[in-house]
């Protein structure tokens, strides 16, 4: 693996895991019952469970890939159970069978999986066209509740807080950041 390549792995690396911590907070502070912890809760999954598939392991060791899809199909498990609340849930069993998907293509194909072609080229774009999208709509939403927080911060107003769960930003910003990282890593593939 080049210079360049490790580096940017391991930025990766970092990015899942302090959205995957920030998520944990989150549903430290809202309650694991509660609507809001139940999604941040799946959130922190998925970000440390795209940090670990992000790992430069260089052969993988074998091991990887099986304890990913476990952990990945009971993910959409629980994604589909999020489902009953609402359809904006939906996302979430996207980005669970996405990873599914991924950890089947490090599975089978050589080494690690990020490195050359692997998995099915229609599925592959299809997912890097949803993701495109969803990392552009999540900047310009990003952008929008950053101008109304400034707005309300120049009127004396507290800004929109997100509740007890933590700020709309951070939330919107570490949503993003995990599209980011999805994103990058179907590019690899």
């Amino acid at each position: 693996m080049s210079l360049s390549s490790s580096v940017s792995a391991w930025l990766l690396v970092l990015l899942c895991t302090a959205s995957g911590a920030y998520c944990l907070l989150r549903v430290r502070r809202t309650g694991r019952g509660s609507r809001g912890g139940s999604a941040a809760a799946g959130e922190a999954l998925m970000g440390f469970g795209m940090a670990l598939m992000a790992l430069p392991l260089g052969t993988g060791g074998g091991w990887q890939g099986p304890v990913l899809l476990v952990v990945f199909c009971a993910a959409a498990l629980h994604s589909v159970w999020l489902l009953r609340e609402g359809a904006h849930h939906t996302h979430h069993l996207v980005g669970s069978l996405t990873m599914v998907y991924m950890a089947l293509a490090a599975a089978s194909g050589p080494g690690h999986g990020h490195a050359g072609t692997a998995g099915l080229p229609l599925l592959t774009g299809l997912l890097l066209v949803y993701y495109a999208g969803y990392v552009v709509l999540g900047g310009a939403r990003l952008v929008t509740v950053g101008a109304t927080a400034a707005a309300g911060a120049d009127t004396g107003g507290a800004g929109d807080r997100g509740g007890r769960g933590g700020s709309t930003e951070l939330i919107r910003a570490c949503r993003l950041a995990m599209g980011t990282g999805m994103l990058a890593m179907l590019l690899t593939m």
